[in-house]
């Protein structure tokens, strides 16, 4: 059970925001895999045709700057003749399709959860967010003492929402 754990925190540390998209580079998902990053970007090279622009697409140079800027364990990118690849969601799981080690597909199983739980935290905190809102117009309409106990209680609770959604992950 700690493994799954300590597994899901690695791999959520291994998911960024390039492009207006959640994704993972090639290199975390190789080490993640247990399988060197030459190894997976050869299996994805023979079957280039799962891996349309929409799944997986090579950093440009102010990407790459950007990713190695923020992440000390990229340091080693910024001399290298090769971008990186990155893999949306569903590249990492054609990934599966590619890669079929009883490791991979584990691994795969974790990471599609992790993007799941991502989308679900990003889609309650809206709802929340706008129940909140509906709530305060409530409040200013039907109560005739509305005043800054509420307005407090609102910033309070604005508060604890930043406090609990995640930082921005990569750039």
């Amino acid at each position: 059970m700690d493994d799954i754990i300590q597994t899901k925190v690695i791999i959520k540390n291994c998911i960024f925001t390039i492009r207006g998209q959640k994704v993972m580079i090639d290199r975390d998902l190789a080490d993640l895999y247990g399988v060197p990053t030459k190894r997976l970007n050869e299996a994805v090279k023979r079957n280039i045709k799962r891996f349309p622009e929409d799944f997986m697409f090579k950093l440009n140079d102010k990407e790459l700057k950007e990713l190695v800027a923020n992440c000390d364990r990229f340091e080693t990118l910024k001399h290298s003749t090769t971008p990186p690849s990155a893999f949306t969601e569903q590249g990492v799981s054609m990934l599966s399709s590619v890669l079929n080690s009883e490791r991979a597909i584990a691994i795969n199983v974790e990471i599609i959860r992790t993007f799941v739980q991502l989308r679900q935290f990003a889609i309650e905190n809206k709802e929340l967010a706008q129940r909140l809102s509906e709530l305060e117009r409530y409040f200013m309409q039907h109560c005739k003492d509305y005043n800054s106990d509420i307005a407090e209680i609102r910033q309070a609770i604005d508060l604890l929402m930043d406090r609990t959604k995640p930082t921005k992950i990569g750039f």
